[in-house]
């Protein structure tokens, strides 16, 4: 008779008393702040304005996981339930008026507020960069991207109508409407650049975070982005309107203009790396002299 061993499977998770207060806080997550993040999620895939979440999100569990939990962790609990309450507190005065953004900024806070109960403080500046980019992955509300957009489509449009005058195209401005021979161009909101701002502004942070060891050059950085932003955005007005007096109509709408921007975005985000490698040679030569000092 022939006998043969079962191996018996472990369970992937076993509940133990030592993991109910953590289960019991992600249960609590969820309930709380599990629809809010279910608009936002559907806003990363549906709006075009909020599309650079979809990258920031993951980019941000990515880099908390490889940097990992600090070694002998001090956990915050006053720090934390003060954080946890303001997020509670938060997520209902914003579910009370309707307010999108405070609401998912809330659920920001919550995760500040287990990571403080939890690790403490010194996880928190652990994991700056994943939390800044979690931030930036939160779309702002329409009252402030309404009123960024309008002064940027002025600027835009005034930057490049002086570089069609520059290239001898004659050109009329009149606020955002540039008025050319025969045509005329519209330099809408989605034409204003502040998606490209937003986008510059996350990439300029990511990059800062990883590359650069300063404060003052990340700052920099960051900043840099803005000039650039505008810069490349103007430029594009001024193609668009180049190529429609010159060659054809056809290029200043539909796939052509569309190509044409995320090109120009990706010059944009060539001319930020090439800021942030300038930046870090900077460091370099910074830290050289201070060795060679000491």
């Amino acid at each position: 008779m022939e006998s043969s061993a079962v191996a018996k499977s472990k369970p992937l998770f076993v509940m133990t008393p030592a993991s109910i207060p953590g289960a019991l806080a992600a249960i609590a997550f969820v309930l709380l702040f599990g629809e809010p993040l279910r608009w936002l999620a559907s806003d990363w895939w549906n709006d075009p304005e909020a599309g650079h979440g979809l990258l920031l999100a993951p980019v941000a569990v990515w880099l908390a996981w490889r940097a990992g939990i600090v070694q002998d962790p001090r956990p915050a609990r006053l720090a934390g339930v003060v954080c946890l309450l303001g997020a509670v507190l938060l997520r209902y005065a914003s579910g009370l008026a309707a307010e999108i953004f405070t609401t998912r900024m809330s659920a920001l806070g919550a995760v500040v507020g287990l990571i403080l109960f939890w690790f403490g403080w010194r996880q928190i500046r652990h994991w700056t960069l994943p939390i800044l980019l979690l931030g930036l992955s939160v779309p702002l509300p329409s009252l402030i991207t309404t009123t960024l957009a309008m002064p940027l489509q002025f600027k835009a449009s005034a930057m490049g109508a002086a570089l069609m005058k520059w290239r001898h195209v004659p050109v009329q401005l009149t606020g955002n409407v540039i008025l050319l021979p025969g045509h005329r161009l519209f330099v809408t909101e989605a034409c204003s650049g502040l998606r490209s701002l937003t986008a510059l502004l996350s990439l300029g942070v990511l990059i800062s975070g990883l590359w650069l060891t300063m404060p003052v050059t990340r700052v920099l950085l960051v900043l840099m982005a803005i000039p650039v932003a505008i810069l490349i955005n103007a430029v594009r007005v001024f193609l668009t309107g180049f190529l429609v007096f010159f060659v054809s109509p056809e290029l200043g709408e539909g796939f052509m203009h569309v190509t044409e921007g995320w090109l120009m975005f990706v010059i944009a985000f060539g001319i930020l790396g090439g800021i942030a490698w300038a930046l870090t040679s900077g460091e370099g030569w910074w830290r050289r002299r201070q060795g060679a000092g000491s």
